[in-house]
């Protein structure tokens, strides 16, 4: 069963380019807070889309074991255009509907100590970030997935 899973490349290379997004966005988002911060391993948002990188490694990697014409790659590359969208346009939304509703709640109790709790304003990603995660999740999945 093990080996199954090991040579089950559609199911191993996205998980690393998953993870590699993940250590990249604590590397990036270490180097402008100049300082290393871990809790970035676990966060949404940020540079780039682990989101993106993973659904376009799945589709990249799909595409190269059964082709672009299987049926299996259709489904995986529509899944990654609703994913990257969902991360670059309605999470992006949320995000800054969250930050107007933090400074409208700032202002209203403002000086009241038991209003304390705040929205979580990154949730979503810019276009940016989503297109450099997809590109990751691609260049990845050629470079492991590619029968070189």
């Amino acid at each position: 069963m093990l080996e199954s899973i090991l040579s089950n490349k559609a199911l191993w290379v996205p998980a690393a380019a998953w993870c590699v997004a993940q250590v990249l966005k604590v590397i990036i988002e270490s180097v402008k807070d100049k300082r290393l911060n871990l809790s970035h391993l676990t966060t949404m948002g940020g540079m780039p889309s682990s989101h993106a990188t993973l659904v376009c490694a799945l589709a990249t990697t799909i595409a190269i074991v059964y082709g672009v014409s299987s049926a299996v790659f259709a489904i995986a590359a529509f899944f990654a255009l609703i994913v990257m969208y969902d991360a670059a346009g309605v999470r992006q939304t949320v995000s800054t509907q969250s930050t107007m509703l933090n400074r409208i709640l700032e202002e209203l109790f403002k000086g009241n100590p038991a209003f304390q709790q705040r929205l979580r304003e990154i949730i979503g990603h810019t276009k940016f970030e989503v297109a450099a995660g997809a590109a990751l999740g691609i260049v990845f999945a050629f470079l492991v997935a590619w029968p070189w």
